[in-house]
C-alpha cells in the first residue's frame, strides 16, 4: 500500500504531520512518513491514545484524506450484543511549527461511567534523511534525549504536559505537549516515552473533551507563533491563504474540469509556502518542493513553479528569485558541488546538514537549476516590468552566466555537462534515477554528459540574460556577447544532437560527444525553449503525440518498443505532469495548439480522476488498456512544480 494511502498528510510550510487513518503516530522504522515533522526533524515519533489500557477501533475515517482537519470516529471494540460504551471523535490540523488536536469522549450509557484515558507520545529528533530508507547510519556523538513534565505554572504551558529535549553539541531542539486539561498524572513508560493520563468522570450520556497542542521548537528557529486553540482554528488561518492564491488567478468558466484541477493545485501551492531569506536579510516565502520529505527550498523545483504560475501569479517568482540570489555559491566547496555563480539545488535546516553528515545544508549539485534562474528572471522582467529588482539582481545573474561559461561546461564542452564532482555527488538533472541518462537499449553513456534539455535552458537563459543587458542593465556589448553565444549553441546542437535518420533529437551527448539515442520527453523542453528551428519543432511536437510516447494521460518520459522502456521506471517510461507542462507551453509556442489542447485535456482527465490533484507521475500504461490512471508506486504526494502544471495547461490553452 502507497505511504498516500497509508497515512493522511496535514501541510502547512515547514511543517508536515503524517498521521494513521485513526489519528495515531506510531513511530514505525522504515515505514515512510509517521510523525510530526518541522524544518528536516521528526518532532513527535508517538502519538497513541488509549482509553481504559485499549486501542479503539476504527469507525468512522476521514471522508476527505486531503482535508485539513482530519476528522475519525472510534469506539471500544465489541460486538452486538455489547454495543460501544463510548464514542470517540478526533480532530487534527497543523499549523506553522504545531499540531493541534481536539478529542471527544462521549458516554454511550444511560448511567453515570468512569473512563481512563491515556495519551503516550514521544519525540525522537530522527532527521528526515534518516527515515527515507537510504540504509545508512549516521553517528550522533554526545547526543543526549532527556524529558520533564510541565505543569500550569510554567509560562510555556496553559496547561499541563510534557517537554522532550535533544541536545548534540551545539545543537538543541525541543518538543512540547501540552493539554486543557492538565492530565491528572505523566507516567514513565519504560521506553522514554511518556504517558498522560486523564480520569474522565462522564454522567449519563455526557461528553469530555481534551485540547491538545504539540509545538515544536526547531534549532536555529524563531519562536513559533501562538497556535491556534482549535483544529478549525487551525484550519481557518490555511483556509484564508488558500483563498488569497486561488482567488488571485481567474479561472475559466466554460471549462470548469481544468478550473477545478487549478483550484486544487493553487491550494495545494498556498500550504507549501516556506520561510526564505533575501541577500539583505529580508524574509521571504517561496514554493517549498513537496511534502512530505522535500519542504524547503530546491532550486529547480521552485523555479518550475514560479514559471508556471508567473503569467498569472508574480509574487512566487519575485520570493523566489530573491531568496536563490541570497543562496548563490560565491566560492568553490567540493562536497557541496558549489562554484562561483552557481544556484543552489537544496536547502536543509536538520541535524545531518548542520553537522556535515549531509552535503545539502546548501547543495549545488544541479546542472540546470543555474540556467533556470536566467529564464525566470527574464521572464518575470517580460511579464512585470519590474527593472528594480532586475538592476538588483544583475550581479548575480552575471554570476550564473559566468558559472554556464566557465564551470557549468559551455565554454569547453560547448554545452552545460551533467558531471561528477570531486568529493561529492553527481551533478543533478531532473532525470535523476539510476539509468535515466540512457541509449535506447538502455546503455549507460560514459564521461561528462550533455543532456539534451539542459541546452535548451541554456540558450533561453542566455538570450533572455542578453535582453535584460540590452534593456535595464545598459550593457549592449555584453548582450551581444550573450546573443552570439546563444546563435553558436542553437548551430552546434543541431549538427550535434539532430538524428536526421529518425527526425528527433538525441536524449544526450556522452563524453566523447557520441549520440545517447534515446526517443525522450525532454525534446519537448527543447520546443519550450525555443532552441529548435521551426520545422524540426514541428515535427518534434507531432512526434511526441504519437502513441509510443502519449499513453492517453500524457507524453511518457521515455517512448514505449525502446529496450530501455518501462512503464514503472520513474525516468524511463512513467508520466510526469510538470514534465508534461513543459511540453504543453512547448507546443503552443510553435503553434501547435491542436496537440496543446491534446495533453492538456489527457492531464485534466487523470486529475479529475483524483478529486482534482494530479500525482507527481503516472504509470506509462496506455490509456486505451488502462481506463483509469495509475500512479507511479513512488513519488512524493504533493510536489509544488506538479500542484502548478494545471495552471501551466491553461497558459497553453489559452489564446494570446
Amino acid at each position: 500500500m502507497s505511504e498516500r494511502h497509508r497515512h493522511h498528510l496535514l501541510v502547512r510550510g515547514t511543517t508536515c504531520a503524517a498521521v494513521a487513518p485513526g489519528g495515531d503516530i506510531h513511530g514505525v522504522p522504515g515505514g515512510g512518513p509517521d510523525g510530526l515533522f518541522v524544518r528536516d526533524a521528526r518532532h513527535l515519533s508517538r502519538w497513541q491514545l488509549t482509553v481504559d489500557g485499549a486501542f479503539p477501533e476504527l469507525l468512522a475515517p476521514a471522508a476527505d484524506e486531503d482535508a485539513d482537519v482530519v476528522r475519525c470516529v472510534l469506539v471500544p471494540r465489541g460486538g452486538r450484543a455489547e454495543p460501544p460504551a463510548y464514542t470517540l471523535f478526533r480532530e487534527q490540523a497543523v499549523t506553522d511549527g504545531a499540531l493541534v488536536e481536539a478529542v471527544r469522549i462521549t458516554s454511550n450509557r444511560p448511567v453515570p461511567t468512569t473512563l481512563r484515558a491515556a495519551l503516550t507520545c514521544d519525540a525522537d529528533f530522527t532527521d528526515q534523511f534518516e527515515l527515507r530508507a537510504d540504509h545508512r547510519t549516521y553517528a550522533k556523538p554526545g547526543a543526549v534525549r532527556s524529558r520533564r513534565v510541565l505543569d500550569a505554572t510554567d509560562p510555556e504551558c496553559p496547561g499541563g504536559g510534557v517537554e522532550f529535549t535533544y541536545r548534540r553539541g551545539d545543537w538543541l531542539a525541543r518538543t512540547t505537549v501540552t493539554a486543557v486539561p492538565a492530565p491528572d498524572a505523566v507516567e514513565e513508560t519504560g521506553t522514554g516515552a511518556r504517558c498522560l493520563v486523564w480520569t474522565l468522570v462522564l454522567d449519563a450520556h455526557a461528553s469530555a473533551e481534551l485540547a491538545l497542542t504539540v509545538t515544536a521548537r526547531p534549532h536555529g528557529a524563531p519562536p513559533p507563533p501562538r497556535a491556534p486553540a482549535s483544529p478549525d482554528a487551525a484550519s481557518r488561518q490555511l483556509a484564508a491563504a488558500r483563498r488569497r492564491f486561488v482567488s488571485s488567478v481567474p479561472l475559466p468558466a466554460d471549462r470548469p474540469e481544468l478550473a477545478a484541477a487549478c483550484a486544487r493545485g493553487l491550494a495545494d501551492l498556498a500550504a507549501l509556502q516556506v520561510p526564505a531569506r533575501g541577500p539583505d536579510g529580508e524574509d521571504l516565502l517561496v514554493p517549498g518542493a513537496g511534502a512530505p520529505w522535500f519542504l524547503t527550498l530546491l532550486g529547480r523545483d521552485a523555479l518550475l513553479t514560479s514559471l508556471f504560475v508567473l503569467p498569472r501569479l508574480p509574487g512566487p517568482a519575485a520570493a523566489t528569485l530573491t531568496a536563490l540570489a541570497a543562496a548563490q555559491a560565491t566560492e568553490a566547496t567540493a562536497g557541496a558541488a558549489a562554484r562561483p555563480g552557481k544556484i543552489v539545488h537544496e536547502v536543509r535546516h536538520g541535524e545531518l546538514a548542520h553537522f556535515g553528515q549531509v552535503p545539502y545544508g546548501r547543495y549545488y549539485g544541479s546542472v540546470d537549476a543555474t540556467p533556470l534562474f536566467l529564464v525566470l528572471l527574464g521572464a518575470y522582467a517580460e511579464r512585470t516590468g519590474d527593472t528594480a529588482l532586475v538592476r538588483r539582481l544583475e550581479p548575480h545573474a552575471r554570476a550564473a552566466v559566468g558559472w554556464m561559461l566557465d564551470h557549468g561546461g559551455l565554454g569547453t564542452h560547448g554545452y552545460l555537462v551533467h558531471r561528477a564532482e570531486e568529493g561529492g555527488a553527481a551533478d543533478r538533472h531532473w532525470r535523476d534515477s539510476p539509468g535515466a541518462i540512457c541509449g535506447a537499449d538502455g546503455a549507460r553513456p560514459a564521461g561528462p554528459v550533455a543532456v539534451a534539455g539542459v541546452q535548451g535552458y541554456a540558450y533561453d537563459a542566455l538570450r533572455r540574460a542578453a535582453g535584460l543587458a540590452r534593456a535595464v542593465w545598459d550593457d549592449a556589448g555584453y548582450a551581444d556577447r550573450l546573443d552570439r553565444t546563444a546563435a553558436d549553441l542553437r548551430s552546434r546542437f543541431r549538427r550535434d544532437f539532430w538524428m536526421a535518420g529518425r527526425g528527433f533529437p538525441a536524449l544526450a551527448l556522452d563524453g566523447g560527444g557520441r549520440q545517447v539515442d534515446a526517443l525522450a520527453s525532454d525534446a519537448g523542453h527543447l520546443l519550450w525553449s525555443g532552441l529548435l528551428d521551426k520545422e524540426q519543432g514541428e515535427a518534434v511536437g507531432r512526434r511526441l503525440l504519437e502513441p509510443d510516447f502519449f499513453s492517453g494521460w500524457g507524453v511518457r518520459t521515455l517512448a514505449s518498443g525502446q529496450g530501455a522502456y518501462h512503464p514503472l521506471a520513474s525516468h524511463r517510461g512513467a508520466v510526469w505532469p510538470h514534465d508534461n507542462a513543459l511540453i504543453a507551453l512547448g507546443l503552443a509556442r510553435y503553434g501547435l495548439h491542436d496537440e496543446a489542447g491534446t495533453l492538456a485535456r489527457a492531464l485534466v482527465d487523470a486529475a479529475t480522476a483524483g478529486a482534482g490533484r494530479l500525482p507527481e507521475a503516472l504509470a506509462g500504461y496506455p490509456r486505451t488498456t488502462h481506463p483509469t490512471p495509475i500512479p507511479h508506486p513512488h513519488t512524493s504526494p504533493r510536489p509544488s512544480p506538479t500542484a502548478a502544471t494545471p495552471v501551466a495547461l491553461l497558459t497553453a490553452t489559452t489564446p494570446t
